[in-house]
C-alpha cells in the first residue's frame, strides 16, 4: 500500500509540473517568452539600484547593497513559489474548471500541488540567477565561486524552497474555502513577508513589535543564510549571533513544522469543503 501512494505521488508531482510548464508558457512564442525571463529579473535589479541611488544616496556603492540584492534576488521565490501552489487551487476551481475531476481522478493532491510548484520554482530559479550574474557582472557585486560556502548554499535554499511550498499549500486550504477574493491571498501574504523578513532592508530599521514579527518568520532566516552563504555575512545585528548551523537547524525545524501544519490544515479546508459543496464553486468574481 506504501509502495502504491509512493507511485501514485511521484506521477502526480510529475503530471502537476509538466502541467503547469504548460500552462505557464503557453501564452507566447518560445522566443518571446525567453526574452520575457531574462527582462523581468534584471529589471527587477535595475529597480532596486533605483531605490538606493534615490533614497540610500549611494546606489550600488552603499556597503549595505549587496545584501540588500542578494535578498531582494531570492525573494522571486517567494512570489513565485508561494502564490504559484496557493493560485493552483483558485485556477483548477474558477478558471478551468477543473478542481472536481481531479477529486475523483486517481492522484495525490498534495503532490499535485507541490508538482505545479516545481514549475514555478524552475523559473524562479532560472530568474535569480539571471538577477545573481547580472549584479556581478554588470554592478560589480562580488560572489566569488571560491569563497561560497556551497553546502550551506544548498542547504538553505533547499530548506527554504520545501518551506515555501508547504506555505502555498496551506494558503491553498484558504483559497479552498474562501469564496471571493482569494486571488488576492497570496499577493497580500507576499507583499507583507516583502516587509517583515528584511529582504529590502535589515528588520533591525523596523519598530520592535515588528522586529519580533519578522524574527518568527523562517522566511528571515532562509534569507539570513542565503546571504551568509553567498556573501560571507548577513544584514543588520539582530540576527549576527546565531551561527550558522543554528540558521540551519531552524530553517530545517520550521520546514518540518510547515509541513506538518500545512497538511493537516488544508486535509481540514478539504473536509469542509466537501461539505459545504465548494469543491466545484464557481465564483463569477
Amino acid at each position: 500500500m506504501t509502495r502504491q501512494r509512493a507511485v501514485e505521488s511521484t506521477r502526480s508531482l510529475k503530471m502537476a509540473a509538466w502541467l503547469g510548464w504548460q500552462i505557464e508558457s503557453n501564452w507566447a512564442t518560445p522566443f518571446l517568452f525567453a526574452i520575457y525571463s531574462i527582462a523581468k529579473p534584471i529589471a527587477g535589479a535595475l529597480i532596486l539600484v533605483l531605490m538606493y541611488m534615490v533614497i540610500a544616496q549611494g546606489g550600488v556603492q552603499h556597503p549595505l547593497f549587496p545584501q540588500i540584492f542578494v535578498g531582494n534576488a531570492f525573494y522571486i521565490y517567494v512570489a513565485m513559489v508561494l502564490m504559484g501552489v496557493s493560485q493552483a487551487v483558485i485556477e483548477d476551481r474558477e478558471h478551468y474548471g477543473m478542481l472536481k475531476y481531479m477529486y475523483v481522478a486517481p492522484l495525490n493532491i498534495y503532490a499535485y500541488l507541490l508538482g505545479r510548484g516545481v514549475t514555478q520554482a524552475i523559473m524562479a530559479t532560472v530568474a535569480v540567477l539571471i538577477m545573481l550574474l547580472f549584479g556581478i557582472i554588470v554592478l560589480g557585486i562580488p560572489m566569488p565561486p571560491a569563497t561560497i560556502d556551497w553546502g550551506m548554499l544548498f542547504a538553505a535554499w533547499l530548506f527554504g524552497l520545501a518551506s515555501l511550498a508547504f506555505q502555498g499549500i496551506f494558503l491553498g486550504g484558504i483559497s479552498l474555502i474562501t469564496a471571493r477574493h482569494s486571488f488576492y491571498i497570496g499577493d497580500a501574504v507576499a507583499g507583507a513577508l516583502y516587509l517583515l523578513c528584511g529582504a529590502v532592508f535589515p528588520i533591525d530599521v523596523l519598530p520592535k513589535p515588528l522586529q519580533l514579527l519578522g524574527q518568527a518568520l523562517p522566511l528571515t532566516y532562509w534569507l539570513e543564510a542565503l546571504r551568509r552563504a553567498l556573501l560571507g555575512d548577513g544584514a543588520g545585528q539582530l540576527l549576527s549571533s546565531l551561527s550558522d548551523r543554528a540558521l540551519l537547524l531552524i530553517l530545517a525545524g520550521s520546514m518540518v513544522l510547515l509541513a506538518v501544519l500545512s497538511i493537516g490544515f488544508y486535509r481540514w479546508a478539504e473536509n469542509r469543503a466537501r461539505e459545504k459543496g465548494l469543491i466545484d464553486m464557481q465564483t463569477m468574481y
